[in-house]
C-alpha cells in the first residue's frame, strides 16, 4: 500500500524565486546537533545497536538536535504553517500544507521559518548522512533530494499499516516535536510500532513474507527523539499508534492536548551529480521492490480466502411464490413486513432504479433479541490481546495487516470444542445466520426476488471489528459486477447514526419531517452526532454545546463505497475526507444493530472499513455476503469472469445497471412497511 502526502497551498502568494539548499561544512553541521552526538564511541553504541534490534533493524537516538534551535522549531511552526485535516482509509492526520518538501518554499515563505530551515539544512547534511549511513549500513544518501513533512496527530488521529517503499527513498526517519514541558505518556497512544515478518515458504518451494497481525516493539513519542530504519520492501511494516482521547476537557488541557507533532521524511539515494550515484538504479529500486513485494505469491497467506459456494439455478417459475414451508423457515429469522408481496415489489423497484437499498428491522423480533443478546455478551467480554490466543477459539484473525484485520468467522471454520454436550457452533446465533440462514434456497429465492437476479455462487463471512485495532483498507475486485450484502449486527450505540430500536419513533416523527420541511431531498435526517459537526462554526446553541461536544468525536467503524480514482499520479487514491470535501463518497454505512443494505457493485469503486477508534462504544459487528450474479443484456459491467481478489471485507468493489456506481444517491425518504429506500450517503 503506497501512500504519500500531498502538497496544498499554505495560505500566501508564492514568490518567483525559491530558495536553494544551503551547503553546511561538517563543523557547522555538527553544531546543530546535541554535545557529543558525532562522537566515536556513541555512533559505535547505535551502530551495534541497530545491528541487534528487532523486529527489523531500527534506531532510536533520544537529544538529537541542540535544544534551543528545536525549541525555535517548534515556536515557528506553531506561529506560521497551517495545518488541513485530512482522512484516507489508511491515515487520519493533519498535514501541512506545501512543507511536504521544503524545497517548494519560496523565500518568502523560508524567511518565516529560518529554523527550520537550519534544521533541514542540518539533517540533510554530509556530517549526518554519513552518519546514518555508518549506523544503518544502506550506502550513500542523497543530500539534493530533501523529503520532510510535518505531521500533526491529535486525540483520534492514527496511522495504518505499511512499509514505506516509494521510489527511491533508503531510510524513514521521524523527529518527534511534542511540548518539551510537558512529557508525553505511553498511555497516551501515539508511538510508532513495528510489526514482525512471516517468513513461508509453499509447497512450490518459493519464499513469501509477510506481516504478521500483532506488533512486536512499541516507541513511545519524546521530545527530541528521533527513530529511523532502513525502508525495506515487504518487511518495514509500521503503524502509528492512535492518540487516544482524555477522559475529560479538563485533563486534556492539563496534558497539553495530546498534540503529537513530529516531522517525518526519507533519506533517498542519490541523484544525478552526487557522489554515489549508479545510473539506473532507482528504477532499479522500484522494479525489485515490486519484485520483492510479489515474490513467493504472499496472497495464498491472505486470510480469509474467498470461499464461493455454487448454488443450483432454480428451474423457470419457480422463485414467482413461496409455499407454507418456506415461509415458516424465513418467518423464523425475518420480519413479517419484507415478506409481503407488496413490500417485495417495491423493494425491487427502488434496487433497479438506484443498485442499491438499505432495509433495517430485517430480523424478526424473536430471533433479533436472542442475536442480539448473544453479541452484546460477546462484545462486553474481554479479549486475548495475542492473536494466537484469539485463534485458539472459533475465530480467526484477518491478516496480513497492510490489507486488513478484524475478526473473523466462515462457516467452514467452526468451533468443534464441547461445552455441557453441546458444541459452541450449536450454541452460536450467529453460526445459524452464516450456515442456516443466509445460505438457505429460501432466503436466495427472497434476494433473488428483490434484486431480479440469478444468483450463481454466494460467500459469507461473520466480521468483529475491534475497537482501537481493527480496519480494512480499500480495494476493488476485478471482473463482472456482484451483488453484496452487509447484516449490521453491531449491538452498541452511538456510531454515528441512531439506535434503531429506541430512536426509530423519534426520528419518522421529527427527523423525516424536518428534512421534508427544509425541501432538502436529501434522503434521511442526519443523526445527532452528525448534525453537531455540520453546525459548527459559532452556530450552536449555548445550551446544547455541552451536548454536543461530547458527540463530535468521529469514533469510525464506518463502511465506505467510494469512487476510485483514475489518476495514476494520486497515491493517496482513498483520500475521501480533506477540507470537508467528501464528493467522492457513494455510500457511507455507520456500524448498525439489524440493518441489511444490498449493493451491486463492480471493480470502478473502493470499499473499506474505517479504522474503529479506542473511543467507540464497542466493537462493530457484521456478516457479509458476496453473491456472483448472472449478467442482464443491459449490465455496465464488465464481461471478465476474473473476480480473483484481495479477501473477504476488502476485495469488492462498486457498480450497478446501466454505468451505476451500485450507491444510494441523495433521495427524499420514503418508509415502505418498515424499510427505507436511501441512507445517507455523507462521510461524517
Amino acid at each position: 500500500m503506497k501512500r504519500k502526502a500531498q502538497s496544498q497551498a499554505v495560505g500566501h502568494k508564492p514568490a518567483k524565486k525559491k530558495s536553494k539548499k544551503t551547503s553546511l561544512s561538517d563543523d557547522e553541521a555538527k553544531k546543530r546537533f546535541r554535545k557529543g552526538l558525532f562522537d566515536k564511541d556513541v555512533l559505535d553504541k547505535y551502530t551495534q545497536g541497530y545491528a541487534k534490534s528487532t523486529p527489523y533493524k531500527h534506531s532510536v537516538i533520544h537529544e538529537l538536535i541542540d535544544d534551543t534551535l528545536l525549541r525555535s522549531v517548534r515556536e515557528e511552526i506553531k506561529d506560521n504553517v497551517s495545518f488541513t485535516p485530512k482522512e484516507t482509509d489508511i491515515y487520519k492526520i493533519h498535514q501541512s500544507g506545501d512543507l511536504a518538501n521544503l524545497d517548494g518554499l519560496d523565500d518568502e515563505a523560508l524567511a518565516r521559518l529560518p529554523s527550520l530551515l537550519a534544521l533541514r539544512d542540518a539533517i540533510y547534511s554530509q556530517a549526518f548522512r554519513d552518519y546514518v549511513a555508518h549506523i544503518t549500513g544502506c550506502g550513500p544518501l542523497s543530500g539534493r533530494k530533501t523529503d520532510m513533512a510535518i505531521n500533526v496527530y491529535t486525540p483520534g488521529c492514527y496511522l495504518l499499516c505499511h512499509d514505506d517503499v516509494i521510489g527511491s527513498r533508503k531510510v524513514s526517519y521521524i523527529l518527534y516535536l511534542t511540548d518539551p514541558d510537558i512529557p508525553w505518556k505511553a498511555e497516551w497512544g501515539g508511538a510508532l510500532r513495528l510489526f514482525p515478518v512471516r517468513t513461508i515458504k509453499g509447497k512450490d518451494g518459493q519464499v513469501a513474507k509477510t506481516p504478521a497481525p500483532d506488533v512486536s516493539k512499541v516507541i513511545p513519542p519524546a521530545w527530541n527523539q528521533l527513530s529511523f530504519f532502513a525502508v525495506q520492501p515487504g518487511e518495514s511494516f509500521h503503524d502509528v499508534e492512535e492518540v487516544y482521547h482524555a477522559e475529560s476537557k479538563e485533563q486534556l488541557q492539563k496534558e497539553g492536548g495530546r498534540v503529537r507533532m513530529a516531522i517525518s521524511g526519507w533519506f533517498h539515494i542519490p541523484q544525478v551529480g552526487e557522489a554515489g550515484y549508479v545510473e539506473g538504479a532507482e528504477e532499479k529500486q522500484a522494479k525489485n521492490s515490486g519484485l520483492m513485494q510479489l515474490q513467493g505469491n504472499p496472497d495464498q497467506y491472505d486470510m480469509p480466502q474467498l470461499n464461493p459456494v455454487p448454488v443450483e439455478q432454480p428451474q423457470s417459475g419457480s422463485q414467482e411464490e413461496f409455499d407454507e414451508a418456506d415461509l415458516e423457515f424465513l418467518l423464523k429469522y425475518m420480519a413479517p413486513t419484507y415478506l409481503t408481496p407488496d413490500t417485495l415489489e417495491r423493494i425491487l423497484e427502488e434496487f433497479e432504479e438506484e443498485a442499491s437499498i438499505t432495509l433495517p428491522n430485517l430480523l424478526g423480533k424473536k430471533f433479533a433479541k436472542r442475536l442480539r443478546d448473544y453479541v452484546a455478551a460477546q462484545d462486553s467480554a474481554p479479549l486475548p490481546e495475542d492473536a494466537a490466543e484469539i485463534e485458539k477459539g472459533a475465530w480467526r484473525v484477518a491478516k496480513p495487516p497492510h490489507k486488513h484485520r478484524y475478526l473473523y468467522l466462515q462457516p467452514d471454520n467452526a468451533a468443534t470444542s464441547k461445552k455441557n454436550g453441546k458444541s459452541k457452533k450449536e450454541d452460536s446465533p450467529i453460526r445459524e445466520l452464516l450456515e442456516e440462514f443466509l445460505p438457505s434456497p429460501q432466503f436466495r429465492r427472497w434476494l433473488q426476488m428483490a434484486t431480479d437476479s440469478v444468483i450463481e455462487s454466494h460467500d459469507f463471512v461473520a466480521r468483529r471489528f475491534r475497537r482501537g485495532k481493527d480496519y480494512t483498507l480499500a480495494t476493488g475486485h476485478q471482473g463482472k459486477p456482484r451483488l453484496e450484502l452487509s447484516l449490521g449486527i453491531t449491538p452498541t450505540s452511538g456510531w454515528g447514526e441512531e439506535d434503531e430500536e429506541e430512536e426509530a419513533a423519534a426520528e419518522e416523527e421529527e427527523g423525516l419531517e424536518d428534512t421534508k420541511a427544509n425541501g432538502k431531498g436529501k434522503g434521511k435526517a442526519k443523526p445527532k452526532a452528525e448534525a453537531s459537526k455540520k453546525n459548527k462554526n459559532g452556530k450552536k446553541e449555548p445550551e446544547e454545546e455541552e451536548e454536543e461536544e461530547e458527540e463530535e468525536v468521529e469514533v469510525g467503524g464506518h463502511e465506505v463505497y467510494m469512487a476510485g480514482d483514475d489518476d495514476a499520479e494520486n497515491e493517496d487514491a482513498a483520500v475521501y475526507k480533506s477540507s470537508g470535501d467528501d464528493d467522492n463518497i457513494l455510500f457511507f454505512q455507520a456500524a448498525a444493530w439489524n440493518k441489511m443494505s444490498l449493493v451491486l457493485r463492480d471493480s470502478g469503486t473502493l470499499k473499506f472499513v474505517k479504522y474503529v477508534s479506542h473511543k467507540a462504544p464497542g466493537d462493530r459487528w457484521d456478516i457479509t455476503g458476496s453473491f456472483e450474479v448472472e449478467e442482464g443484456d443491459d449490465d455496465g459491467g464488465d464481461d471478465d469472469d476474473d473476480n480473483e481478489g484481495e479477501g473477504e471485507g476488502e476485495e469488492e468493489a462498486g457498480g450497478g445497471d446501466g454505468g451505476k456506481t451500485g450507491v444510494l444517491d441523495d433521495t427524499e425518504e420514503e418508509e415502505w412497511n418498515g424499510f427505507s429506500s436511501s441512507e445517507d450517503s455523507d462521510s461524517d
